[in-house]
């Protein structure tokens, strides 16, 4: 039963869109049957930020969230190896989440969450973010309010990724690290905009084998530190392994979707003005 669910979830009917003439400025959008209009979730996966990886692995999770009420909007972007990079994989998502303001679909754009994976999550995080940012900056200016942001196992302190792997995929990203180029990470590293003023939800697995459960750690405390909202849910176990987050029928997604159906009726409302 799982897994025909799983089947139905990645084969899910699906909306083709472009926000740009690169072969990679592209989404998805997924609308549930029921009428609209409906709360958004951006997806955005990961990968190392390298364009061997492409939307098609949030394919399940789309379907899923689909099946629970949510349009998604499963997004692509420039990525190292194809055009991407600082700044054009930035510029990408933040054109993306902007390209829903032009759909012509039942969709709720006072209800738009972020959702992103490994790389994903440091980019959800980021454009969760935009708002803060200076003038002129990447992603700037952010026609959207976001409601929420989810990083699933993600790179949410960049300086620190790249500490730990000096000659890594944060170095192809950034073209260098935060000593050698500190102006880009002021924009780029989610760590610099805490506290984002909405809630945060950071879920990662405790032996996580490709991102350290570290970073999440460390984002939750300087979040927290600020005043900010954030929640931080620890996977133990193989249930926490870094791809685990992105199949629908596992623990760590489960972390997730126990969290939605509040979400949804929080966001129904109405915005309390101070």
């Amino acid at each position: 039963m799982a897994r025909m669910r799983l089947i139905l979830d990645v084969l899910a009917p699906r909306q083709r869109h472009r926000y740009g003439s690169h072969q990679s400025q592209r989404a998805d959008l997924y609308l549930p049957r029921r009428a609209g209009p409906h709360p958004v979730m951006v997806l955005i996966h990961g990968g190392s930020w390298q364009v061997r990886y492409g939307k098609i692995v949030m394919r399940g999770l789309a379907g899923d969230l689909m099946r629970r009420g949510w349009a998604v909007w499963n997004i692509e972007y420039r990525r190292v190896g194809d055009g991407g990079g600082w700044p054009e994989t930035f510029e990408d998502v933040a054109a993306a989440i902007d390209r829903l303001t032009t759909l012509d679909a039942p969709i709720d754009l006072e209800r738009v969450s972020i959702l992103g994976h490994s790389a994903g999550g440091h980019l959800a995080l980021w454009a969760a973010g935009r708002t803060k940012l200076p003038q002129g900056a990447p992603g700037t200016p952010a026609p959207i309010r976001v409601r929420r942001v989810i990083s699933q196992a993600g790179v949410c302190d960049l300086a620190d990724g790249y500490h730990r792997i000096p000659e890594g995929p944060v170095k192809s990203l950034m073209g260098g690290g935060p000593e050698e180029l500190p102006e880009r990470y002021a924009i780029a590293d989610p760590m610099a905009h805490v506290p984002l003023g909405i809630p945060v939800l950071l879920v990662h697995g405790i032996e996580d084998e490709t991102v350290s459960v570290e970073l999440s750690r460390k984002y939750e405390s300087a979040e927290r530190a600020a005043g900010g909202t954030v929640e931080l849910v620890e996977i133990e176990g193989e249930a926490g392994r870094h791809r685990a987050h992105i199949d629908p029928r596992g623990e760590a997604w489960a972390a997730v979707t126990s969290r939605l159906g509040g979400y949804m009726r929080s966001d129904r409302l109405p915005t309390q003005v101070a």
